[in-house]
């Protein structure tokens, strides 16, 4: 009866009926029934403790892996990323390489870190979608191409190297699952096709591939401190301007030109056209990406009878009083040799550089001999490869064997065929003072000048100067004339080869010339490949037309910058000389009578 009124939550609290056999009948055998009860309690506990520690331990390890993925994305991000690179070369990424410099510290080539583009296909879940969502904020992607990554199966492709800001930015705000960034450096060439074949480029893997970048690869790589060229970027401008300028007025195929210092060898400008954008190298077409003024070789024509003059004088084969008789032609075998502009009289040594004659020149080679022109133009550099810091350098092709016909079409400047850049070397040798000019593109200490060897007597060299201003002043090249600046120079035109001929319709005009002449401090040359003949020019595309004022022009506006003052009294050695080549005209009529 009192179990029927205990209420329900009363009953639920009191403990269960103890189970049947442990009633109290079992008490009568003396066995107490609390034992089997404590063991039962004792298994339930030990069987629970189990299940609490198995379930701390996998939640301890889910933990474990989930914390160890999170640091791996987040701090091991960068080790993790570019491991796939490597993966396509065996080269480690690049992360780093020093400066490139003018000598007046403006950046020519720098370093930057940047983003590239690359995914894993396994898992981009509509590449479709993902091609064309891309390639609306890359347009330079094919939607195409990028399909066919995408849908490869592979674990990883390339989609874009070296992406700007803004493009990163925007291919991040596309949310796609699937694609990455790996970090990497990218060279860049702030001046863009101003010096891109002297300063050189570098591939995908910051290796240098041309120019100054493959030839200081190792020093580039090593160091941090800036790689000081002597180029001025000034100068380097100016040049390029001149000389694109020349070859729109001319139609031309190409041009060339150099700005030396006279007595250190130090390659102040180096231009070749046309031109190529250093960060696009693979764009460019080869003529482009061709070094016309260190590895193109040319027969260069007159500029070449600066060499033989000075060799005749130097030799003792003639002075300034002697002479030639010009009137007749030469003719050996098949060969017929004249003036372009015959004199038909006898002409002095100075008549003769002055009115460029190729009959008075060849008098003189032969006079000197064939050894002695080899020995005295190896001497000069124009028998061996430059030796400037490039690997683009051109090798001369010299005539084998070498005849007495070679030392005669040599002397003016046809039948061996030099880079512009040995030819630049060549006449900084013969005004400077006769001292040998290395050429340079590293910027040379100014307390250490160059210690050539002496390569033809000072006394030869003050005379080739007096020669080559009375060129400028009253010979072929007087639109090399700048006002307040003594320019001195020779012209040069020579007809391109063409088999085993020369063509007639395609030419070299060339000018190279110094200043100040009565102590040069620069060599200046100047090449126009194929230039076309204008209705100014009337009908003519020498070099005393087309590349003499292009240097008189240059002259002046590099003049200043490089710290020349003008003069106005330039002409009183060149008045002199002239009184004394017409008194000795004067002087052999009167003979002759």
């Amino acid at each position: 009866m009192i179990r029927r009124f205990i209420s329900r939550p009363l009953r639920q609290a009191l403990p269960p009926a103890l189970p049947q056999d442990l009633q109290p009948r079992d008490l009568q055998g003396g066995r107490p029934a609390t034992i089997r009860l404590e063991g039962t309690r004792k298994q339930a506990l030990e069987t629970g403790r189990t299940r609490l520690l198995v379930a701390a331990m996998s939640f301890t390890l889910a933990f474990s892996l989930i914390g160890w993925r999170l640091v791996d994305l987040g701090l091991m991000a960068e080790q993790h990323e570019p491991s796939l690179a490597r993966s396509l070369s065996s080269d480690a990424l690049e992360t780093g390489r020093a400066d490139i410099v003018d000598r007046n510290g403006i950046v020519l080539a720098t370093t930057m870190p940047t983003a590239s583009l690359y995914a894993n296909p396994q898992h981009v879940r509509d590449p479709e979608t993902a091609a064309e969502r891309l390639a609306e904020v890359l347009p330079e992607l094919s939607p195409a191409e990028l399909r066919a990554k995408l849908a490869s199966g592979r674990s990883f492709v390339w989609l874009q190297r070296n992406l700007t800001p803004r493009q990163e930015y925007a291919v991040n705000a596309l949310g796609i699952p699937g694609f990455y960034f790996q970090r990497e450096q990218q060279r860049f060439y702030p001046h863009g096709t101003l010096a891109p074949h002297v300063v050189g480029f570098t591939g995908l893997d910051n290796q240098g591939l041309a120019g100054i970048e493959q030839s200081f690869d190792d020093v580039l790589r090593a160091s941090a401190q800036p790689l000081r060229l002597s180029l001025d970027l000034r100068i380097q401008h100016l040049l390029a301007e001149e000389l694109a300028s020349a070859m729109q007025t001319f139609s031309a195929i190409g041009a060339a030109g150099v700005v030396m210092d006279a007595k250190s060898g130090e390659l102040v400008a180096m231009v070749s056209l046309p031109t190529f954008d250093p960060e696009k190298p693979a764009a460019a077409i080869a003529d482009a990406r061709f070094n016309r003024a260190s590895l193109g070789i040319y027969e260069m024509g007159s500029v070449f009878k600066i060499f033989t003059t000075a060799m005749a004088l130097d030799r003792g084969v003639v002075t300034l009083d002697d002479g030639y008789d010009v009137r007749q032609p030469i003719r050996v075998s098949r060969f017929t040799i004249r003036d372009f502009h015959p004199k038909n009289r006898w002409l002095s040594v100075p008549e003769i550089f002055m009115y460029s004659s190729n009959i008075g020149t060849v008098h003189m080679a032969m006079d000197a001999g064939t050894p002695v022109q080899q020995s005295f133009l190896k001497q000069l550099g124009l028998l061996q490869p430059s030796g400037v810091e490039l690997s683009e350098v051109g090798q001369p092709m010299l005539p084998s064997p070498w005849r007495e016909i070679s030392t005669m079409t040599i002397s003016y400047g046809h039948g061996l065929a030099v880079s512009p850049l040995q030819l630049t070397s060549a006449v900084a040798t013969i005004v400077n003072g006769g001292t040998e000019v290395r050429p340079t593109l590293l910027r040379q200490d100014a307390a250490s000048p160059s210690a050539g060897a002496q390569v033809l007597s000072a006394r030869t060299s003050a005379q080739m100067r007096q020669l080559m201003r009375l060129v400028v002043a009253k010979g072929t090249g007087r639109k090399a004339d700048a006002a307040g600046y003594l320019v001195g120079g020779k012209t040069g035109t020579a007809d391109k080869a063409a088999g085993r001929g020369y063509s007639r319709n395609s030419r070299i005009a060339s000018f190279v010339g110094a200043f100040p002449m009565d102590d040069p401090r620069y060599v200046v040359f100047a090449m126009v490949d194929e230039p076309k003949p204008t209705k100014e020019t009337y009908g003519y595309a020498t070099g005393g037309w087309v590349a003499a004022p292009l240097v008189g022009r240059l002259v002046e506006r590099i003049g200043p910058l490089l710290g020349i003052a003008p003069q106005d009294d330039g002409n009183v050695m060149i008045e002199e000389m002239l009184a004394e080549i017409e008194a000795r005209a004067e002087g052999r009529q009167l003979a002759s009578n």
